[in-house]
């Protein structure tokens, strides 16, 4: 059994992209670090000055604050940077299943937990798939604290729910073990292959260090459990999602969509949908899936970087 040791050692030597990445790499020194919140250790990435406006990153599924190691250091040197690994994800490290609750709503208390013991007090959002939730419920908590959301295929509206749901929507209408059983492919290495894949054009385009790592992760003993836990308390957001349209309407935070438009789970409709609550809010779509900033990192870097720099002080 792969340890966790072994995928740190892993993700802390995969190569660093090149071109001006590399180099804003150097400038803008990233730090890997660990918070104790409560019995989570949690672990995360950090680069930029303190002092200088915050932006939170907050990851999916399957993936880690490693999906960000290209977009940490370009925002590092106007902003203060903050990459958390969610419960069950990355190097965060959390009890065992039956030790902790992993539902969303236990998730977003570590989470909020966390921003309070790093002084967070105000962050722009950057969401993507689970990460989404969590950010819903951390701005629905304190929505004076959010000063602009940048979401990549993190959903908010039923029409974004593509056709890839309907076996997990079938676990959580009728969450029984034969249910639970037809999804034991979901939380595999090759699923996880699958999910980087699917929608790509080039799929050259896509580095193996992502989901090789995620299904090294996914391998740990009690893992997959706990995914298949995430999968059926997955209705709990959907179940929300009136109360985040209601924030959204009555906050009208600054938010940006960039989208792959070919992602099996998330469709570009639950992007469109954000128009209805936010009429300025500013939708891209990208060819590619799931994991857009794999493939499309060049384009959705630089929107990133301007949409911060124009909606944040």
């Amino acid at each position: 059994m792969t340890s966790s040791k072994s995928i740190e050692a892993l993700a802390l030597t995969a190569s660093l992209p090149g071109g001006s990445a590399q180099s804003a790499t150097a400038a803008n020194p990233v730090h890997y670090r660990y918070e104790q919140v409560d019995n989570v250790k949690v672990f995360y990435r950090e680069a930029g000055d303190p002092k200088a406006p915050t932006v939170l990153l907050l990851h999916g599924f399957a993936a880690s604050s490693f999906m960000f190691r290209d977009l940490i250091p370009e925002l590092a040197d106007r902003y203060h940077v903050i990459a958390p690994d969610l419960p069950a994800f990355g190097f965060t490290e959390a009890p065992a299943r039956g030790e902790y609750a992993y539902t969303f709503n236990q998730l977003a208390r570590t989470l909020g937990q966390f921003t309070e013991q790093l002084k967070l007090h105000n962050y722009a959002l950057v969401v993507h798939d689970y990460g989404a939730p969590v950010g819903w419920r951390l701005a629905v908590t304190h929505p004076e604290r959010v000063t602009a959301i940048i979401s990549q295929n993190g959903n908010a509206y039923e029409e974004g729910l593509g056709e890839s749901w309907a076996p997990i929507q079938r676990y959580w209408h009728e969450p029984t073990q034969h249910n639970r059983n037809a999804l034991d492919d979901f939380p595999t290495p090759a699923s996880i292959k699958w999910q980087y894949f699917e929608g790509v054009v080039d799929k050259s385009s896509v580095s193996p260090d992502g989901y090789t790592l995620e299904g090294l992760q996914i391998l740990r003993p009690g893992v997959a459990d706990i995914q298949l836990d995430l999968v059926l308390d997955y209705a709990s957001n959907v179940a929300m999602y009136p109360t985040f349209q209601q924030y959204f309407r009555e906050y009208q935070p600054p938010l940006l969509a960039v989208w792959g438009k070919n992602d099996p789970f998330f469709l570009p409709a639950g992007a469109e949908a954000w128009k209805r609550d936010l009429p300025n809010a500013d939708i891209r779509f990208y060819d590619t899936g799931h994991f857009a900033l794999e493939t499309h990192g060049k384009e959705i870097i630089p929107a990133i970087r301007e949409f911060l720099d124009k909606n944040i002080d």
